[in-house]
């Protein structure tokens, strides 16, 4: 008697352990017991369940999606530094200046003339001063002429000058002014650059990619790094993919300019009833919802409400029109959940124009009858557990 009980019982243990294996099996259901994220009417009511959180819940709509584009959209270096024509070197402080001077014969100011043997023509000779660095005023010394300006003027505004002030001291004077070191007129290269470098000017105009290609290019794959320039109190950047791609944002570079090459490896995360729930990377340039979407395996077609798929972010501020100012977080950020419906034809086109930021989270909710059938499931396993006990 004890036996058969015995044995009764380890049958029936050993059926349970068989039905949940053969359900589990099933890899539909699999999903859906393993299944425990909120469902989408309760993300909508997060703001009257949790009052103390300030979150914002928002319904994205064609308008919402290109508010929201136009308030993350990068100002373009052709319209915030200007995209000018080289104007040409100008001398700064610091540089180290050679200048000669010739004086038509019979010359006596600064050499001695002679005649040419073969011709008998008057020759004179050039006379070369030291190299001098322009001083911390600006200036350089020329014999005769005194303190001459030469900071901010290009070697032939100093040639001239030169000759302004000798016209009446020597005879005819011609000056020739050449750049021995430039010091002033570089630019400055750093971040993920093969060589951290500051690159000389020239009157030829180096833009942007010169300097990048001067520095041996990024260590970085070139969709994941940003060319930050910083002139003045001027700080803007943009991905290098743009400005390769759109030759107007190939500036040209200004003395002074500080070119920084950064690593952004950006990325969002993918939970609930997509295809893949993981981290996925994406270009500095930007991606779409759409695009994080497909990326992510699209939406679980037997388990997704596609009328519940949300983005978690915290935004800025002004980012959209609020009904009434939102409480932020202690770093200025308002936390939203917008919510897209991907059931109307419609949302397709919104997930084309909605931008996904870094550190998003999108999550596709569960199907309400999901919840209905996981239920059933466990009644039929139920009622065959049943069964079969009064069988025994």
């Amino acid at each position: 008697m004890i036996s058969s009980s015995y044995s009764r019982c380890v049958g029936l243990l050993v059926l349970s352990l068989g039905c949940g294996a053969i359900l589990s099996g099933c890899s539909t259901l699999g999903d859906w017991m393993r299944f425990n994220g909120p469902n989408g009417q309760q993300v909508v009511e997060v703001q009257n369940t949790a009052p103390d959180l300030p979150i914002q819940v928002v319904e994205v709509t064609d308008k919402v999606a290109r508010r929201v584009f136009a308030s993350q959209k990068r100002n373009l270096f052709s319209e915030t530094l200007g995209n000018k024509a080289p104007v040409g070197y100008t001398v700064g402080r610091g540089d180290t200046i050679e200048v000669s001077i010739w004086e038509a014969p019979p010359a006596a100011l600064f050499g001695s003339s002679g005649l040419d043997p073969n011709t008998g023509a008057a020759t004179t000779q050039v006379t070369t001063f030291p190299e001098q660095m322009v001083s911390s005023e600006g200036t350089i010394n020329i014999p005769f002429a005194g303190a001459v300006p030469a900071a901010g003027m290009s070697p032939q505004q100093i040639e001239a000058e030169v000759v302004r002030r000798l016209t009446d001291k020597a005879h005819q004077p011609q000056v020739l002014v050449r750049i021995k070191q430039n010091a002033s007129s570089k630019v400055t290269i750093v971040g993920e650059v093969q060589t951290s470098l500051r690159m000389p000017l020239t009157a030829g105009g180096e833009r942007l990619l010169d300097a990048l290609a001067a520095a041996g290019g990024v260590r970085q794959p070139v969709d994941l790094v940003m060319l930050q320039v910083t002139r003045g109190d001027q700080n803007q950047a943009l991905p290098l993919g743009t400005i390769i791609r759109d030759q107007k944002q190939n500036i040209v570079l200004q003395p002074g300019d500080v070119i920084t090459a950064l690593f952004q490896p950006l990325s969002l995360t993918t939970m609930g009833a997509t295809g893949k729930n993981q981290e996925v990377k994406f270009e500095a340039q930007g991606i779409t919802l759409a695009q994080a979407l497909a990326r992510s395996g699209g939406l679980d077609g037997n388990t997704a409400d596609a009328r519940a798929v949300f983005i978690f972010r915290f935004e800025d501020v002004k980012a959209l029109d609020w009904p009434s100012p939102p409480v932020t977080t202690p770093e200025g950020k308002v936390p939203v959940i917008y919510r897209v419906n991907m059931k109307d034809p419609v949302g397709f086109f919104v997930a084309q124009n909605f931008p996904m930021n870094n550190k998003d989270v999108l999550y596709v909710a569960q199907s309400p009858t999901v919840e209905f059938q996981k239920f059933m499931a466990y009644i039929f396993q139920a009622v065959f557990i049943m069964r079969t006990l009064t069988s025994l």
